[in-house]
């Protein structure tokens, strides 16, 4: 981020080497997943029943907005998984911004461990994801196309 005349300004949206987050254990019903970088936050919401524990022939898609959401959030302290896991969320960190993620797509593929069968490796991508924040800016310097992978397991 960078300043300019007073003004917050967000320069580049980078969470590509920033890894996946989720509260608890993650299974097919999970749908909450964030990335945090010290100050900000990368949050998915996926749309209900794009995590199966079968190994994908295609890839499962879903439009950002719609099925799926994605959101940039900018927080004035160090955010940590509590801010997102807890009961009762803390009241610190404060959000400074939050910005939407107007077009895109999320992009899942799913294959079962070839060692423990009853195991499943999902692959999340974001593509396109376009933000635009209060003022109608569109913010063009974003790298967050790989946005992790975790494991569910069969019951």
């Amino acid at each position: 981020m960078g300043c300019s005349d007073g003004e917050l300004q967000i320069e580049t949206i980078d969470f590509d080497e920033v890894d996946l987050n989720f509260c608890g254990t993650a299974t097919t019903q999970t749908q909450l997943f964030f990335k945090l970088n010290e100050f900000d936050a990368l949050i998915l919401n996926l749309d209900n029943g794009l995590i199966r524990n079968e190994a994908s022939t295609d890839t499962l898609r879903s439009a950002i907005p719609g099925g799926s959401q994605v959101r940039y959030r900018l927080f004035d302290a160090t955010v940590s998984s509590a801010y997102f896991c807890d009961a009762v969320p803390p009241i610190t960190p404060g959000v400074v911004e939050e910005i939407p993620g107007q077009a895109g797509e999320v992009l899942i593929f799913t294959r079962r461990n070839e060692t423990d069968t009853t195991q499943f490796e999902h692959v999340i991508r974001l593509k396109n994801v376009s933000f635009v924040n209060e003022a109608g800016e569109r913010l063009t310097n974003i790298s967050v196309d790989d946005f992790g992978s975790f494991v569910t397991t069969e019951n």
